[in-house]
């Protein structure tokens, strides 16, 4: 298979270098940002394959001083963030190297702010101009290595962190977090066993479809949720089955990085729910999204059937149809041997109410194409538990 016509320089909405093998321009790509002494944060995990040993050695290998900072959970927190950043002044480090799925994008973004600001991390959360009271020019290079297809973080101009404290997650926000180079190299994915191949592809699903779906005015980025979203209906089967399908791993990297493009123009009610869950119950993210994806399609319905019918024939189902779409999803999460009910990992309705009020209360919300109560949104929790669709 020749896989040179998935070798491309991109520069929206960053400067992207796609292509496999290209973790191996990552020493020159640090220099180019003026790195000397890069910090590469990942998730403990991770920096026990070679990969991370891999890159470090080639970093020092071509002038670098390249550290290594590993002290993160799965859903990230304050904590963790504040560690990496007196790791990083430990170390006279000068740059970020985020490298690996989500967790650790976002927290090496957050740690990239965090290394310049005199304010605790929740004064920059994404809420009214938070954003002012960054010190830009305090702020550290960021180029970001994803090794999952999900979250699309390398992309995205905010940070997910939890705060373990209030059980909450929260957005911290500044345009100038989106990193400054990413480096699309799908082979890194090879190693992700196929449940977590699935669970992150279905989160770069949730990212296109509900910005496909919400109810803002943005034609371009409803164009890239329309491809993204056939892309993974076309690869990511593929991609569980034979991980070493380079070609289908490409094609989902790219719709994961597509689908975090197009939604500033909004999310929704699955995100509105998978964040306070994640923090509730430290479930994995993109898991969550893709149990309740039907769910919250089904309560949607009323507001999105003719937008999901005309999704359904972009993407050549037959009789395209909401109906047709629903199954299809449904049929999806099947094939890729995801959950049909949150029940099925260990979510019970004990704190039903509280869910639905911070879903309601969660920025996602805002982008769903029906403003749902509090009650609405634990109604549509409990079917989610119940598998009540």
């Amino acid at each position: 298979m020749n896989l040179d016509k998935f070798t491309a320089n991109w520069n929206y909405p960053t400067n992207i270098r796609q292509g496999i093998g290209r973790i191996k321009e990552l020493p020159s790509i640090c220099k180019e940002l003026g790195m000397s002494a890069p910090l590469l944060v990942t998730d403990p995990g991770l920096c026990e394959l070679p990969m991370i040993s891999e890159a470090i050695n080639d970093c020092n290998d071509n002038g670098l001083n390249c550290g290594l900072f590993s002290g993160i959970t799965s859903n990230p927190t304050g904590e963790n963030v504040a560690d990496g950043v007196n790791a990083y002044k430990a170390g006279k480090h000068d740059g970020v190297i985020a490298f690996g799925g989500g967790s650790a994008l976002d927290a090496g973004k957050a740690i990239a702010l965090m290394v310049g600001q005199d304010r605790p991390l929740w004064d920059f959360e994404d809420i009214d101009d938070n954003a002012s009271r960054v010190n830009v020019a305090r702020m550290a290079p960021v180029v970001a290595v994803p090794t999952t297809s999900g979250t699309g973080s390398e992309v995205g101009r905010a940070s997910v962190i939890t705060d373990a404290q209030a059980h909450v997650k929260r957005l911290i926000f500044h345009p100038k977090m989106l990193p400054e180079i990413v480096i699309l190299d799908a082979q890194l994915t090879a190693p992700l066993p196929a449940h977590l191949t699935a669970a992150t592809g279905m989160d770069a699903l949730s990212h296109a479809l509900e910005a496909y779906c919400a109810p803002y005015y943005h034609p371009m980025a409803e164009g890239i949720a329309l491809e993204a979203i056939r892309l993974v209906k076309n690869y990511l089967p593929r991609a569980c089955v034979n991980g070493q399908d380079l070609e289908a791993r490409a094609q989902v990297m790219v719709a994961s990085t597509m689908g975090a493009t197009a939604f500033q123009r909004g999310l929704g009610g699955m995100h509105a729910l998978a964040h306070p869950l994640g923090a509730t119950y430290n479930s994995h993210h993109g898991l969550l999204n893709a149990i309740l994806m039907p769910y919250v399609l089904q309560a949607n319905r009323e507001a999105i059937e003719q937008r999901i019918t005309r999704l359904a024939q972009y993407i050549e189902l037959d009789n395209p149809s909401f109906e047709s779409f629903l199954a299809w999803v449904v049929a999806l999460k099947k094939d890729l041997k995801i959950p049909h009910s949150l029940a099925e990992i260990d979510i019970d309705l004990a704190r039903a109410t509280n869910i639905g009020t911070m879903a309601f209360n969660d920025p996602s919300a805002g982008g769903n194409p029906i403003a749902f109560s509090p009650q609405q949104y634990s109604q549509i929790f409990t079917a989610a538990v119940h598998g009540d669709l």
